[in-house]
């Protein structure tokens, strides 16, 4: 797929249009997600006007997928037991149409969220969010990370993502130094944010389910998304303004998710 076609900015106003949208539709999203992170995506989720759901019984994730907006899958702490549940829930958010955010934490590292990444896109996930590793090995390539971690830079992996983007009829979210979004057709770029972001524990996860978040609202999903990486990168300065170290940050990040929320 090939890289040299213009990367898009995405304009403030428009992700801001996307914010407010967000608050004012303040859609159910259901988070299967790593139990390192529950708690703090829950309240990510919640401070910009979203609202977590973290069920993960078989049964009640069938009967749940029909009343949910939206759906996230993050493999972070996968156990074999848990891969009919991811998958089933996978189906039936194709099945009410509800767009659904696979997040392949690791994959390349491990045999068994390797294999099972690549078994669910077959069921074309809306939103792919990875680190340039995981984004490239989904695609195809050869695993260059180590677990969560990347030794490839966002820009490496575009033509990686704009590939699977096609392959798999998804938007792919690429985040790093800067993010990169693309359908594979048209990408769009967000920089900014805070390398603090890094030191803090399930940072990029939280942004996943805020995909999940963003996909959910009308009108261009591509830029819908965008706005979500957007959101992440504003709150992310926000947090660093006034944080003394990675403790601090993670509750200001928080608190930049409520302004830019409540922002008139």
């Amino acid at each position: 797929m090939p890289t040299d076609t213009a990367i898009l900015e995405l304009e403030t106003l428009t992700a801001e249009q996307a914010i407010a949208q967000l608050a004012v539709r303040s859609p159910l999203i259901h988070c299967i997600t790593n139990t390192v992170v529950q708690n703090f995506t829950a309240n990510l989720l919640l401070a910009t006007g979203a609202i977590p759901a973290m069920i993960i019984d078989p049964s009640e994730c069938q009967e749940f997928a029909a009343v949910a907006d939206g759906l996230l899958l993050n493999v972070g702490t996968l156990h074999h037991e848990h891969c009919p549940t991811y998958y089933h829930a996978a189906e039936n958010a194709n099945r009410f149409a509800k767009p659904w955010v696979l997040d392949p934490v690791a994959v390349g590292g491990l045999t068994l969220r390797t294999e099972f990444c690549r078994k669910l896109l077959a069921l074309r996930p809306t939103v792919i969010r990875g680190n340039a590793s995981e984004i490239s090995v989904l695609a195809g390539g050869a695993a260059t990370g180590r677990g969560p971690e990347t030794q490839m830079s966002t820009e490496q992996a575009l033509a990686a993502a704009q590939q699977l983007a096609t392959h798999a009829e998804s938007i792919v979210v690429i985040t790093g130094e800067y993010d990169l979004i693309t359908d594979g057709q048209r990408t769009f770029k967000v920089s900014g944010g805070s390398a603090l972001a890094t030191r803090v524990t399930g940072a990029g996860c939280a942004l996943s389910a805020l995909c999940a978040a963003f996909a959910t609202l009308g009108g261009d999903r591509l830029i819908n998304v965008a706005s979500a990486c957007w959101m992440m990168s504003r709150a992310a300065e926000y947090a660093v303004q006034h944080a003394v170290g990675p403790g601090t940050f993670a509750m200001h990040l928080l608190d930049g998710f409520a302004q830019l929320r409540e922002a008139p």
